[in-house]
């Protein structure tokens, strides 16, 4: 009995192990099975998205072109968690590289700002003479008989028949007869004739012939080249009537126009660079050894002078100049500065990007700043950088769309939050043109924002008066600019060259008398100078890259001008945002059709319609 209890238990016992050690290899294994076969799933659910720099609402699972721009497709980053910085948006280096990102160290340097001047030669004032008559009579010869011919000092250069003279060389002769007892009318005879320029020389040989000459030799009084002819043969002068204007040109001068947002800028004595376009690959230097103490009333420009030396007289009165001058800031110390490139704005805020190395990666910050002066090619900054911060200086605009799908700070979303979709451009709203809506675009190209010593044009957004006429003439170089426009749309630099004339000529037949309010006629004053430069540089360059880098600047303008003129024709401002280096550009169209003018075939229908005029 007892034997059979421990048998009945040790078969339970075994049963018992044996249960034990089965569950043991099912459900422990089971787990084991289940958390490998959890982590292979969601490896395989981790997907890469990829998704366009320039269209972040696009997202597919595989890498192609964009369906709206055609740009290659970028991965989006998974927000892992690991960035020391929640703020920051991270970036690989083939998102950095395919989105041309660059970066630059900030650094201190002695403020330069750089400004583009337009002036022609001239001749100097003070090399100018009016040869003029020093008797009365009638010009029997001229010797002189066109302009641009040289003459010496001394040279004959008109012969002319007087009564007077006549007359004086009788009263001569007959003082001579009584010379030895009353000389004094003698002397008085020949005084009489070194009035009118008569030399000893001459008087004598008149006394040694003693015939009258009725026709008197006008010399020239200094050598030059006669730059007008006043008179004809035959005709009656006065004493004193000029009668050649001569001026030496071994000197001239170069008078370049400084616009009065420049003025505090230039001063005397500053070095001016500059070319002239019929002289090409020569460069010239000059100081500024004046400049106007008043500034046109109808240009708005004071002139400064640069006095050069003519050897060779190669350069000619009239001819066209283009300068730069490097105008120093009146900052005693060294300023942070940085490239124009590197900022965004926002129409009331100015940001960078300051990139963050760790070993995690690469991120960039949104950071705002406090921009100074304009240096032409870059800025002072105020308040914002520090010397040796590193910034983004290039593909900004690829690093904000970044940060915007990420739902980090950014440009126009400083907090913040969701990604958002389609285009924004800077917080423009379509079909919204007031005040901060709109696409009113003249920050990026009218001025400089943040600054306070330039042209005000706060009031560019408000339609102008102006007359029918003006209109109408207005709408003649936007008709020449839709031909600019179409030829680069279809990739022609010759037909470019041929409409930016066709620019020109109409802007030439503007009759700016026609916009009497003042604040009007300043206003088209800055525009069609600005436009007149961007068509000129078209006109004479074969490569359509650069002519599409003026057209940007011809259309910011020109837009400017339509929206503040108007033209009587519904136009269609319209952008696209990977122009201009990932910068965005704008231009007009009469259709609302995309034709892109700055990739052409190459990228035709990139770009939205962002204003209806």
């Amino acid at each position: 009995m007892k034997s059979e209890t421990q048998k009945i238990v040790k078969i339970a016992l075994s049963t018992l192990v044996l249960g034990l050690l089965l569950g043991w290899l099912l459900f422990g294994g089971s787990k084991g099975n289940a958390t490998e076969e959890h982590q292979h799933t969601s490896e395989v659910s981790g997907e890469t998205i990829w998704t366009c720099s320039m269209h972040p609402q696009i997202r597919q699972t595989e890498p192609g072109d964009c369906p709206i721009c055609g740009m290659d497709l970028i991965p989006l980053e998974n927000d892992n968690g690991s960035e020391l910085d929640p703020m920051a948006v991270s970036m690989s280096k083939t998102a950095m590289q395919l989105a041309n990102v660059t970066t630059e160290i900030v650094g201190k340097t002695a403020p330069v700002k750089l400004i583009d001047l337009n002036g022609k030669v001239e001749a100097d004032e003070r090399s100018i003479y009016s040869q003029s008559s020093h008797i009365p009579g009638r010009v029997e010869r001229l010797m002189v008989n066109f302009t641009g011919e040289y003459i010496k000092q001394g040279q004959i250069i008109a012969y002319i028949y007087s009564p007077d003279l006549v007359t004086a060389q009788e009263e001569l002769f007959e003082a001579r007869k009584v010379a030895d007892t009353q000389p004094q009318f003698f002397n008085a005879a020949k005084e009489k004739l070194k009035n009118w320029k008569l030399s000893d020389n001459q008087i004598a040989q008149i006394l040694q012939s003693g015939t009258v000459k009725e026709e008197l030799p006008i010399h020239a009084d200094v050598s030059g080249y006669v730059t007008e002819k006043m008179v004809n043969l035959g005709d009656y002068v006065n004493k004193g009537k000029a009668l050649y204007q001569i001026a030496n040109l071994n000197s001239v001068w170069v008078l370049f126009d400084i616009y009065e947002s420049d003025m505090p800028w230039v001063r005397k004595g500053d070095e001016v660079v500059f070319t002239i376009p019929s002289l090409p690959g020569e460069n010239f230097k000059g100081r500024i050894s004046y400049i106007d103490p008043v500034i046109n009333p109808m240009t708005r420009v004071a002139k400064a002078r640069i006095e050069i030396g003519n050897a060779g007289l190669r350069l000619k009165p009239e001819m066209f100049a283009s300068g730069t001058v490097k105008a120093k800031q009146p900052i005693a110390s060294e300023a942070i500065t940085i490239p124009k490139s590197a900022v965004m704005w926002t129409g009331e805020r100015s940001v960078v990007y300051i990139k963050n190395t760790t070993s995690n990666g690469v991120n960039f910050v949104l950071r705002d700043v406090t921009l100074g002066p304009s240096l032409g090619n870059g800025f002072i900054v105020k308040e914002g950088l520090q010397e040796g911060d590193e910034i983004a200086v290039n593909g900004t605009f690829s690093i904000d769309a970044a940060a915007q799908l990420a739902g980090k700070p950014s440009m126009m979303n400083p907090e913040g939050g969701p990604a958002m979709t389609g285009h924004n451009h800077g917080g423009m709203k379509m079909g919204d043109d007031k005040g901060t809506g709109g696409s009113d675009h003249s920050e990026m190209d009218m001025g400089d924002p943040g600054l306070e010593n330039k042209t005000d044009h706060s009031d560019m957004n408000q339609r102008m008066t102006a007359t029918a006429t003006f209109k109408n003439q207005l709408k003649q170089v936007l008709s020449a600019y839709l031909e600019l426009k179409d030829a680069l749309v279809n990739d022609n630099a010759a037909k470019s060259n041929a409409a930016a004339k066709k620019v020109l000529s109409a802007l030439e037949h503007v009759d700016m008398k026609q916009l009497t309010d003042k604040k009007a006629h300043g206003h088209w004053m800055t525009i069609s100078k600005e436009i007149s430069n961007s068509a000129n540089s078209i006109s004479k360059i074969s490569d359509i890259k650069a002519q599409r880098d003026h057209f940007k600047h011809l259309s910011a303008h020109l837009s400017k001008g339509v929206k503040l003129f108007g033209v009587d024709q519904k136009i269609y401002e319209q952008f696209c945002p990977m122009a201009d280096n990932n910068k965005g550009a704008y231009w007009l169209s009469t259709t609302k059709e995309i034709k892109n003018p700055y990739f052409g075939e190459a990228m035709l229908t990139c770009g939205e319609i962002t204003d209806e005029m």
